[in-house]
């Protein structure tokens, strides 16, 4: 049962989404695929992929302005800046530093969380923390994801699922009972073979033959993935369930993580819940990792599908393996 306060509340959200849109039929120039292959297997009719010049610091700046405008709030407000990504644009400093610089958040505390598709709850979790012990009043919490730097496009069972973009949320105290209700994490590190980057890091550093090989690039098991995401998930999501005090039936709205349409379907028939109840828009942007969830939370908000009083199921999957769930009344 509910037993937290005080509560933790997104107050805003913000997105932000490269202008280039790659149609299945563009990929269809790019690697032996089509359009019905794609579609029929992922759900996946296009996605967004950000120019060369575009970096993972710039999407997230931009979201992470967006919604500290919608929450009356200015960089230097900010106490705590989390940053989700699995493509930083350098292995030091941390994104969140960069992201803290561009956007003069001066006084922050800015530090990134490695979670890969399952890093914005992460998130969201670490937030959580620091406002409800008092260590901080305002956190932003940004996921923000450059795919198409690490995909291997002479791979078409992995690049056609890819997209680029970042989403944002700014959190703090809550007055009444909205807000983080019930969470649950969990890892399985000897499962990280399954969905992964061979080398480039300090195991196998970059040279000539990690870049003849593209093992730089990432290499996933879809099979595998696909049956481990399914149960993790709806796990998950019943143990999130049990630690708000919610059944099925108090769920006003999901957000899963936007992978493949199968696999949100498969959780969805797996945990119970009706796909009405389901947002889904991996149709129009592919598998975006961390920045998934909160980019489709803010399209809801956009579109009036989420409004004050809904209760909410977020859940996630992702290289690690990771997994989580957690329940929010909006």
């Amino acid at each position: 049962m509910i037993t937290k306060n005080p509560f933790v509340e997104i107050v805003s959200t913000g997105r932000f989404l490269p202008e280039h849109v790659v149609t299945n039929r563009d990929m269809e120039s790019i690697v032996e695929t089509t359009d019905e292959w794609i579609f029929e297997r992922t759900g996946i009719r296009e996605r967004r992929i950000a120019p060369p010049e575009m970096t993972a610091a710039d999407m997230g700046t931009a979201a992470a302005r967006i919604a500290l405008e919608r929450a009356g709030l200015e960089p230097a407000d900010v106490d705590v800046l989390i940053v989700s990504t699995a493509t930083p644009d350098r292995l030091l400093p941390a994104t969140a530093c960069d992201i803290q610089a561009l956007i003069g958040a001066t006084k922050a505390v800015a530090f990134d969380v490695i979670g890969a598709c399952t890093g914005f709850l992460y998130g969201l979790t670490v937030a959580e923390g620091y406002i409800s012990t008092g260590r901080g009043e305002i956190a932003l919490v940004i996921a923000t994801e450059k795919l198409s730097a690490i995909v291997d496009w002479e791979d078409r069972a992995t690049c056609v699922l890819f997209g680029d973009g970042a989403g944002a949320a700014v959190l703090r105290s809550s007055e009444g009972e909205r807000g983080i209700l019930g969470t649950h994490h969990q890892s399985d590190g000897t499962l990280a073979d399954l969905l992964y980057r061979p080398a480039g890091g300090a195991a196998i550093p970059m040279d000539e033959e990690v870049l003849r090989n593209r093992t730089h690039l990432l290499r996933m098991s879809g099979r595998e993935i696909f049956k481990h995401a399914v149960r993790a998930m709806a796990d998950s999501s019943g143990k999130a369930l049990e630690r708000s005090g919610w059944e099925l039936e108090d769920v006003d709205l999901v957000f899963p993580h936007q992978a493949n349409i199968r696999i949100i379907k498969a959780t969805a028939r797996y945990a119970g819940l009706p796909m009405e109840k389901v947002f889904v828009n991996v149709d129009r942007y592919g598998n975006m990792s961390s920045a998934t969830i909160p980019v489709a939370m803010d399209e809801a908000i956009e579109e009036g599908r989420l409004h004050p009083g809904m209760n909410l199921l977020l859940v996630a999957f992702g290289a690690g393996l990771t997994w989580g769930a957690m329940t929010v009344r909006w």
